[in-house]
């Protein structure tokens, strides 16, 4: 599978000039970084953040981590604050939580972690079980509060979003929501953004993956709801199929001077998302990513261009 490293490789391989060091990212990327309210209070957070899925779970389950130590001090100098983690993701809550504290950096950051004990199959939920696992993040993270709980992967939400209200009434934790990104929870989930009180959703979302526009998104902006995109990279999908596909050259009208960036930009470009959270184990591409967050975003006549250059770029063997 080819990631985003295969793709500089594969590309550089093909003649482009890719060496994006970190200093030469940080020159391509002029200006600050772009911040969007949450509807539900007006408070605003930077659009670019940082998940710990994939990659990042992986070298947090290596004990390696010198690598994310540098990518957190890339973020935070840069002005990225939003952290999304889960209980789930191996090692990742707990070895972020050490180093950021270790930097002195935790308070800085915008805790965002998950709860779920009901499992898949849609069984039910242990309260006790709910109540001690939000109670192990706060632990983990060293801070008075969380700053979004969200109950993950739809997991018995009638009894887990209700252990998250009574951690945010008790002060502990700021905002609440649930996630999902499977296709076959999305019908759960619009039932449930139309009937609870939320604050925030995450769902996948990218150029090539785009269902979510279809009721999810609009829905957001009607019931005020925030929203977390993940995999906005089509979980490296888009980057192995660009492979020996140059940048386009209008993609300088939205300034983006990246795939990571066009990606990134891309999902920006739609109002309803509030922040896009990708993984990485890697300083440059930590500050790669921020710069999707700098600059102009597309236009909705350039979302359409982008759309149809997506659609036109290789298919995937067996897609």
């Amino acid at each position: 599978m080819m990631n985003r490293r295969d793709f500089f490789a594969t590309a550089a391989g093909a003649g482009a000039t890719l060496s994006l060091t970190p200093r030469l990212l940080d020159a391509m990327a002029q200006g600050p970084l772009i911040q969007r309210a949450i509807p539900s209070t007006g408070e605003k957070i930077p659009v670019i953040g940082l998940g710990s899925s994939a990659t990042f779970a992986s070298v947090a389950r290596s004990e390696d981590v010198a690598a994310l130590r540098a990518v957190f001090q890339a973020m935070v100098e840069r002005g990225a604050r939003v952290f999304d983690t889960a209980p789930g993701y191996g090692a990742s809550e707990e070895v972020a939580g050490k180093i950021v504290n270790e930097l002195g950096v935790a308070g800085k950051l915008f805790w965002a972690t998950k709860v779920n004990v009901a499992g898949r199959g849609g069984s039910t939920a242990d309260p006790a079980a709910a109540r001690a696992q939000i109670e192990t993040s706060l632990a983990r993270f060293a801070q008075p509060r969380i700053d979004l709980l969200q109950v993950h992967n739809m997991g018995d939400p009638p009894t887990q979003l209700k252990i998250a209200r009574e951690f945010k009434q008790a002060g502990k934790v700021r905002y609440v929501g649930i996630t999902t990104t499977f296709p076959n929870q999305y019908a759960s989930l619009i039932d449930v953004m139309r009937n609870e009180p939320l604050d925030f959703v995450g769902v996948d979302y990218a150029a090539d993956n785009r269902d979510v526009e279809e009721t999810i998104l609009p829905l957001a902006q009607e019931r005020k709801i925030a929203v977390l995109a993940y995999a906005p990279f089509g979980r490296t999908s888009l980057f192995r199929r660009a492979a020996n596909t140059p940048l386009p050259e209008w993609a300088r009208e939205f300034d983006a001077t990246t795939y990571a960036q066009f990606f990134l930009k891309f999902c920006l470009s739609h109002p309803a998302i509030t922040a896009v959270t990708p993984a990485t184990s890697q300083a440059k591409n930590m500050i790669d990513n921020i710069g999707g967050g700098i600059g102009r975003i597309p236009t909705a006549a350039q979302r359409e261009q982008i759309i149809k250059f997506v659609d036109a770029l290789p298919a995937l063997p067996g897609r």
